[in-house]
């Protein structure tokens, strides 16, 4: 029976971190920020660039990763529901139209940890494992 037992909580474990895992990117904020999860919807209005402010009015700022980066293409479907490619002709579309710009895009996990480490407000994704060095992670609902 305490073998039952031990297994049971063995494959809950294991299945937690697969789920946590699955989707092979962390979605990271500054680690001054109040921010403990975010839902889905509010993260895509945010690399949108249609939500501005943090619940604080601190302003937010999104940081991409470059578009042949794997955590991004997984970060572009997960949330915003959208390729790479569709997200960047929405992002040529607001350039020229007068209507905004796209958050800055970093060369590798270290340049989007370091950005939001040193941004306040900063909200980033990088690929799962990345170390975070300060950084939180955030759940996404």
């Amino acid at each position: 029976m305490r073998l039952r037992g031990f297994i049971l909580v063995l494959l809950l474990s294991a299945a937690a971190a697969a789920a946590s895992w699955s989707s092979g990117f962390v979605v990271i904020v500054h680690p001054k920020s109040p921010v403990t999860r975010v839902e889905r919807k509010f993260l895509a209005e945010v690399f949108f660039r249609r939500a501005t402010r943090w619940s604080d009015d601190t302003p937010i700022r999104p940081v991409d990763l470059v578009p042949d980066s794997p955590a991004r293409m997984r970060f572009s479907q997960a949330v915003l529901a959208r390729s790479v490619a569709s997200v960047r002709s929405y992002w040529q579309q607001r350039i020229f139209s007068g209507q905004g710009l796209p958050p800055p895009e970093m060369a590798d996990d270290g340049a989007v940890v370091d950005y939001v480490a040193s941004h306040s407000g900063a909200i980033g994704y990088v690929a799962a494992g990345t170390s975070l060095n300060g950084t939180r992670a955030v759940e996404v609902e």
